[in-house]
């Protein structure tokens, strides 16, 4: 007797506001398409007013998992069972993944930037001086796994004080890297001496591309690597920038495909090609 069809697909997706720019689909999607899976990958629009609701909806529809992305990385702890120990030191969850009929929050945003630093960029995190701009989710990820890595020093600009003092408070007091808080001032420069310089903000992203950090950028040396978490697009002003004071660059393409593929197997079990995902993304990038 032959098996009885399934018609059902398994759920997985991202929570996010604004989100409609979100290529994450398009990498996940081309994952599944290869590995023969019968999965869909849905981008959906979650005010964060409505964020405790589409949490209780993913239940009810037995969601095998979800991405996170602004505003929801840090807000959505409350809505689960348990947090991973990292994610919960860093205090913020980019996926979620189920395991029996609980949901369980992970970061995978700064294991994703570490393999694209180390692999795409060529650098050990060992004993650098880096500064962040910006001190959101995908900050708090980053700086964490830096730190854990063994990063000398980390400074954070940030125009909220109370998240950029927060971040750095959570860093000397859990790790060995000296954090050091900065207003973020118009125009502001960054340090001499500095080895990494990593944008962790929204600014530059589709649709916005013109947009640019307000940073003093003839403070850009070419022995710096500069890196932007921005992903759509790819190649933003920022590094555009960053290129012309001869810096090394380091795009966010390589830290979204990686941490994707992280939260790919923690949903499926199995591994997924990331030069397929790569591929996928530089694609819909032309």
């Amino acid at each position: 007797m032959s098996e009885a069809p399934n018609y059902k697909a398994e759920l997985v997706g991202v929570f996010g506001h604004p989100v409609a720019e979100n290529p994450t689909i398009v990498m996940i999607e081309a994952a599944f398409r290869d590995l023969g899976l019968n999965w869909r990958y849905l981008t959906l629009e979650v005010v964060p007013e409505g964020l405790e609701a589409a949490v209780s909806g993913m239940r009810a529809m037995h969601f095998q998992g979800i991405n996170l992305t602004i505003p929801h990385k840090i807000e959505v702890i409350k809505y689960l069972d348990r947090v991973a120990p990292d994610a919960q030191l860093m205090g913020a969850v980019n996926t979620v993944r189920k395991e029996g009929n609980e949901l369980i929050g992970e970061n995978t945003d700064g294991k994703g930037f570490l393999r694209s630093l180390s692999e795409d960029a060529g650098v050990d995190p060992k004993g650098k001086r880096v500064v962040f701009l910006g001190a959101g989710g995908a900050a708090r990820a980053m700086t964490v796994e830096l730190a854990m890595a063994g990063a000398a020093s980390i400074t954070i600009i940030n125009r909220n004080s109370e998240r950029g003092n927060s971040l750095a408070t959570l860093l000397n007091e859990n790790t060995e890297t000296k954090a050091t808080y900065l207003p973020w001032q118009p125009g502001i420069s960054i340090a001499e001496g500095t080895d990494v310089l990593v944008n962790a903000t929204s600014i530059g992203l589709y649709p916005n591309t013109f947009d640019k950090p307000d940073i003093d950028y003839d403070s850009i040396s070419e022995s710096m690597v500069v890196c932007d978490v921005i992903p759509n697009p790819p190649q933003t002003v920022f590094l555009d920038e960053a290129a012309k004071r001869g810096a090394h660059t380091l795009d966010g393409l390589g830290m979204l495909v990686y941490q994707g593929a992280i939260g790919f197997r923690m949903w499926t079990g199995l591994e997924p090609s990331v030069e397929v995902m790569r591929s996928s993304l530089e694609e819909a990038f032309k």
